[in-house]
Order: structure tokens, then sequence, then C-alpha cells
């Protein structure tokens, strides 16, 4: 059975042409998907679910092995990517909702009346970000996809921080059902379904769980958002060919819910075989509420990848047509390590391979697979292809590079242009000392890499400042396990990783971001 493939692209308009571009400097297509691991992708070592549009990226362009995320969950992670700062200088430093005590905001009705409860917590006014400075540099600028970081009455949405474009959904509880009831189009809402299913709703009393018709209330004739989203990259790439661009493609996928177009879980289905349904408990209108029941899981999880990987695929078929290939860099990656909820089977899939995931190991764990990252940089014109790189970086490092790329100054960031690497002069590469990561949820966690060290301290919340320490040198599933915690035999190398903690530390006043890295 062969892997299935997207409709047609969107049609254009007859006798369309776009004049040949004079501006030299690449168009930058930054791909950032949101809950996919490290080992979700074949080039990464994934031997079920297929990617060979991804795996292509990574064949003609580098793939890094050691690059992280700036925090290992969703709004935090965007800040600092937006910003180019790491979590101990970020204004958003944990998910928080706009409306966090207010039970209505898993009321999707409640939510597309109220846009007060729409959106989590927002950056600053004016704060410079990849979309300002860009847009600064003479660049066209959009995003299609998640935004994460405000809510539609702040001053922080895509439209105030420096886009020119925006599609998608601004609040990412909106973003996790793939059904959603509207779209955002810049400052306007779309309606694209009616009857939306609250999150948690579980099937009807008497359904058979086994029976494909039981779930035709969560999409049955509705409209798959990704799909809506895939039409306006395309249109956008299309309608800015001419001229430099920059756009941030952050699909949903592959974040929970289990939801994907039919043919693409059919196909993982006649793969895998049959499998269980999740069913499990659902709270509709609470949290956790385990969002959707699904059929089959395993192919659903699969499907959402292997989906977004053809869109992949024709997104550089476009690129191709269009005669800007060459000179479009194209990164790709992932905003955390994988999710351990019952609508996430990363286990089964082994999602952060080589590290461990699953509770406690992946999403909001400062472990390795909660924020070591797939990131593939693709452009034909300046790179040699099939690289890998054990370059030691992180999100931080997105800021200074693109604007060195556009010829503009970057603001003050806690990153390192990757210039010098991705055009074959590894010797002028800059490194960095070390990396750092505060995250005030799951406990209070702290973590820093030192060249093959990687100290982690857990329960800071709790009072627990003894800090562990691992050689990342060999990866592997137990590398972080605590039978492997080295730190008694290595005092000097714990006292210096603390030193990194208390010079990267700002505090901040925000309850829910704050992080006590006092050692006392």
């Amino acid at each position: 059975m062969a892997l299935p493939s997207l409709t047609a692209l969107p049609a254009q308009a007859a006798g369309e042409q776009k004049p040949a571009a004079t501006d030299k400097r690449p168009n930058v297509i930054f791909i950032l998907m949101d809950d996919a691991g490290l080992g979700d992708f074949g080039c990464y070592g994934q031997t079920r679910t297929e990617t060979p549009h991804i795996d292509a990226l990574a064949a003609n362009g580098i793939r890094f092995t050691d690059m992280y995320t700036a925090a290992p969950l969703s709004s935090p992670s965007r800040c600092c990517l937006l910003t180019g700062v790491h979590t101990g200088h970020a204004q958003i430093r944990n998910n928080r909702e706009m409306s966090q005590e207010d039970p209505r905001i898993w009321n999707y009705d409640d939510v597309y009346l109220d846009p007060l409860l729409e959106g989590q917590a927002p950056m600053a006014a004016g704060t410079p970000t990849l979309g300002s400075v860009m847009k600064q540099a003479g660049y066209r600028t959009a995003m299609v996809g998640k935004w994460g970081v405000g809510g539609p009455t702040t001053e922080s949405t895509p439209w105030t921080m420096g886009f020119d474009f925006y599609y998608g959904c601004i609040c990412q509880r909106l973003a996790h059902n793939y059904y959603p009831s509207y779209m955002w189009r810049n400052n306007r809402k779309e309606r694209v379904n009616t009857g939306i299913v609250n999150p948690g709703t579980g099937l009807d009393e008497g359904a058979d769980p086994r029976d494909l018709r039981s779930y035709d209330k969560y999409s049955k004739d509705k409209v798959y958002s990704p799909d809506l989203m895939f039409d306006n990259v395309i249109d956008f790439v299309r309608e800015s060919a001419g001229e430099p661009f920059f756009l941030m493609w952050t699909t949903p996928l592959p974040h929970s819910p289990l939801q994907a177009p039919q043919e693409f879980v059919d196909y993982y289905v006649a793969k895998f075989g049959d499998e269980a349904p999740l069913e499990g408990e659902f709270h509709s209108g609470v949290w956790p509420h385990n969002y959707y029941p699904c059929r089959y899981p395993h192919a659903t999880y699969a499907a959402m990848i292997g989906y977004f990987d053809t869109q992949v695929g024709k997104l550089v078929e476009e690129l191709k047509r269009l005669g800007i290939y060459d000179n479009t860099l194209i990164v790709f990656t992932s905003d955390n390590g994988p999710a351990n909820n019952a609508s996430s089977p990363t286990v089964w899939f082994d999602s952060a391979h080589p590290f461990r995931c699953g509770k406690g190991w992946g999403k909001s764990s400062l472990r390795e697979g909660g924020i070591r990252m797939p990131f593939i940089v693709s452009w034909p014109a300046k790179m040699k292809s099939g690289r890998v790189s054990d370059y030691m970086g992180n999100f931080t490092d997105v800021m200074p590079t693109v604007c060195e790329l556009a010829g503009v100054e970057a603001p003050q960031t806690d990153g390192l242009s990757l210039v010098p690497l991705l055009t074959g002069r590894e010797d002028r590469q800059p490194a960095h000392e070390f990396l750092y990561w505060e995250y005030p949820a799951s406990g209070g966690q702290l973590a820093v890499r030192w060249g093959k060290w990687k100290g982690l301290v857990r329960q800071v919340h709790k009072g627990n400042r003894t800090m562990e320490l691992y050689d990342l040198s060999t990866p592997g599933k137990e590398v972080e396990n605590p039978s492997n915690n080295v730190a008694h035999l290595h005092p000097d190398i714990v006292e210096r990783m603390w030193g990194y903690i208390e010079q990267s530390h700002e505090a901040i006043d925000e309850p829910m971001f704050q992080v006590d890295v006092n050692r006392n």
C-alpha cells in the first residue's frame, strides 16, 4: 500500500506571474511542529512512522544532533524562540491562560463569545520579535499556525508583533481541536466549522468504540484546520515569490488530540494492524480532560506526522516550481519534546529516541527527551548536502542567525549566529560556553549543559537543591537514570554549574513563572 498524498496544491490564478527577485537575500521558512520528539522522524531513527520529505530536507542540508528548545513547554518555548532569550531572561516561562481560573476556558462556545477567555500570557507591547526584526529588514513576514503567546485583547498578537499576515489559532487551547469553530485571519475571526464538540466529551452512551461511525460527531462533515493552514502557507509563498519573505509555519501537529485525515489513518492501520481504541475517562469542562476518544490511536498519531510530512514535500515542490527553492533557507524543528498524556502514544513510537520519553522524561521535563530537538536546516544555494553537526545550541540562536542573513542588527539575545556553520565555515563558528534552562512547572526544575556534562536539579519548589550530574557523551535511554548520577565524583563541575545558574537567572514578578535558584 502506497503512502497517501495530498490533493492538488491550491489553484493559482491563470497567467499569474511573479517578477524575478532582485534582492539576493534568502527567503526564510521556519517550520515548527508541536510536541514532536527527536525520534519521530526517519532521519533521527524512527522506524514506524514514515517521513520521506522531512528526511530529504536533512539529506539535502544539515541535521543537528545537539540542538535544544529553550523550554519544555509550548508558550515559553515560543516566547524564547520569538525573542532570542533563554528562560532565565524570558517574559514567559510557563503556560498561563489569560483567564487561568475561569472554568469557561474549556467551553469553545463561551470562548467564541468572550475574547477575554482566549489566549495565553502575553509578551510586553513593543517586544522585538523575529517578525518585527525581519519586517524592519524589508522582508514580507507571515505566521501560519499556532501563536500561544498572547490573546486577541492584548498587545501581544501576531499582527502587533511584526507579522504582515497571520492565519491560525491565537489560543493554543483552541488549536488542540483540529476541527475548530473558527480561525483568525489577521485580526478577524473566520468561521470554519459548526457543531464543535468540547474537549473531554466521550462517546455517546451505548456507542461501540470499535465502530468508526461512533466517532462521527467529532469530525464528520467538518474542515480539518491543518488543510486550511497549508492552503494559506502556499498562498503566502506564491504572493511573496518576487521579494524576500520570512514565514513561520507553526503547525499544531502532532499535539493532542489524535485526529487525522482518514486516508492517512487507513494507511497506518494497514501497516500496524488492528488496535484497541482510546476510550479512557473524559471530563468535559475541566482539566485534565483527555481530549477525545480515538478508534486507532497508534495509526492516528503516525498519520498526523505522515500527513504533515506530505505537506512539507508539497511546499518544497511549490518552491521549486516557483524557482525560489535554492535560495530559500528552511528550518525544521519542534517546540518541545513528546507529550505523555492518554492521547499521545509516544512511548510506543520511541518518540524521544535515543532518549527516554513518557511521564517525567519528555514534555514538561528538562531531561533530554523534553528539550533535545530535531533540528534540520536546508539552503541549497549555500550549503553542502548530507551534513551532520554536533553543534550545541538552542532556539536563542535563531534570532541572531536570521538577522545576519537579512542584514539587520539583532536585538540583545542569548544566542549565537549560525551563519558560519551553515555556510561551511565551521572554523569561524562561535560556541556557547553553556546552555541554561529554568522551568517553574513539574515541581520546579533547573538544568545546565556544559560540554558533555548535564546538570539537573528537580523538585526545586520542595526545597531540593541537590544537583544531578550526567555524562551525555553516549546518548541512550539510561543516560539520565539516577544510577548514572556522578555529581559526587565531580564537585568542581557541580560548583561551576551552580555559578552558571546564578549568572543566568533574572527574577520575574508573575508567580507562575518563578523558580527560586538560591542554593541556601
